[in-house]
């Protein structure tokens, strides 16, 4: 077959699907966006990059559908170009619907079957929009912002032959007239890669190693903010390290936003939470490493004691179950995504999102009785290569999900 994959970021979620296909002997190409560096083996074309987000004092509900038609508007034109100056007919093609990509493709290649890839529909209530009270807004119109902001997903959906979400709690969030398009399988870890290892080590850029057995408490979040819990994690800091004085602490991630609200204007969440308890931390055993390569992740994974994932109810971070593919021991916050995949006392440990207190209790403990907490990590790897490996459960699922398209 001939598939079409289209995503802004490719290969994103496909990185190991696309290439999987490729050695079943089908045609594959990619269709991204002309800003992306990232590198694929795949053959890919590009897209022009959208105009610039309208001003939102125009069209302040219209602005995300805006933004999303005009990259679908750029996608079709591209797409045209394939078919017309490169004779390219796709038999399937499988986007990424978050960023209006889809929208316009089956006017361009009416008799292939197309596919998306849901991630998560926005909701006014529920999710999380309003789940954290310290930065929920009391603009009475914040809910009409994010119902608008549903435009181009339900079109998305509308059009969409069948849907892929990588969790129940993602699939979830999906209104149930367009369920029944859903599978649920996702992207996958390598288990094979990433394993206990008790020989790992790694070493910090500022010259700070660790190895597999040290007391070590892991944290890490693409960028340090709210949405992952970064606030609630420090304010449990000063309680771990004063009551584990040989506790080294690393947290990786960058300064910038991922999702949610900005900063006041010229802070950093990081740095905002970081002065909230800096008078009562012993600094020279809290290691922040900006972004790592993955390389560094991974050992890092490997030599953790305990590694902390919070999140308010939203998208669920790969990060999290490999870490716990790599033997770590997660605790992780009682909220819906990470229920999902750990069982509080069996495979991880669960604490509420807002209470430091609990959170620090649990990483104590955890950091003081490493053996205890032996058949949690245990039981939280079997559980990935069951339910979570790449090469014999997911990417099987994921070709004979596009094969049967």
């Amino acid at each position: 077959m001939k598939i079409l994959f289209v995503h802004q970021n490719f290969p994103g979620q496909f990185l190991h699907l696309a290439p999987a296909l490729v050695e079943r002997g089908h045609d594959v190409t990619a269709l991204t966006d002309e800003t992306n560096a990232r590198q694929s083996s795949i053959t890919t074309f590009r897209y022009r990059k959208p105009d610039p987000r309208p001003d939102p004092k125009i069209a302040q509900l219209g602005t995300t559908y805006c933004e999303m038609t005009s990259r679908a508007y750029r996608v079709s034109r591209a797409a045209r170009v394939l078919r017309e100056q490169h004779g390219y007919v796709p038999d399937v093609i499988f986007g990424h619907g978050g960023w209006g990509e889809t929208l316009f493709l089956s006017e361009i290649w009416p008799d292939a079957r197309l596919l998306v890839y849901g991630e998560l529909y926005y909701a006014p209530h529920g999710l999380d929009v309003g789940f954290d009270p310290e930065f929920a807004s009391d603009n009475p119109e914040k809910p009409l912002s994010v119902i608008a902001r549903q435009g181009h997903q339900a079109l998305m959906m509308t059009q969409a032959h069948a849907a892929l979400s990588p969790t129940e709690f993602q699939a979830d969030t999906f209104p149930v007239c367009f369920r029944d398009k859903i599978t649920i399988i996702h992207d996958g870890i390598d288990t094979d890669r990433v394993r206990p290892d008790r020989a790992a080590r790694v070493t910090l850029p500022s010259g700070v190693g660790f190895r597999a057995g040290d007391e070590l408490l892991t944290f890490i979040n693409r960028n340090l903010e709210p949405y992952r819990g970064y606030h609630s994690f420090m304010r449990a800091l000063p309680s771990v390290l004063e009551a584990r004085p040989n506790a080294q602490v690393v947290i990786i991630g960058g300064d910038d936003v991922s999702y949610g609200a900005r900063p006041p204007e010229g802070q950093s969440w990081k740095e905002l939470f970081l002065d909230e308890v800096r008078d009562r931390l012993d600094m020279s055993r809290v290691h922040f490493t900006g972004k790592v390569p993955y390389a560094s992740f991974l050992s890092l994974m490997q030599c953790t004691r305990v590694h902390c994932y919070l999140t308010v109810p939203f998208v669920l971070s790969w990060s999290m179950l490999e870490a716990m593919s790599a033997g770590a021991l997660v605790v992780g916050s009682r909220t819906a995504p990470v229920e999902e995949i750990i069982e509080d006392g069996a495979t991880g440990r669960l604490v509420d999102f807002f209470d430091s207190d609990e959170i620090a209790d649990a990483l104590i403990d955890a950091l003081a009785r490493p053996e205890a907490y032996r058949h949690m990590r245990e039981a939280a790897r079997a559980h990935i290569v069951e339910n979570y490996d790449l090469r014999r459960v997911c990417l099987p699922r994921l070709i004979d999900f596009v094969e049967s398209a």
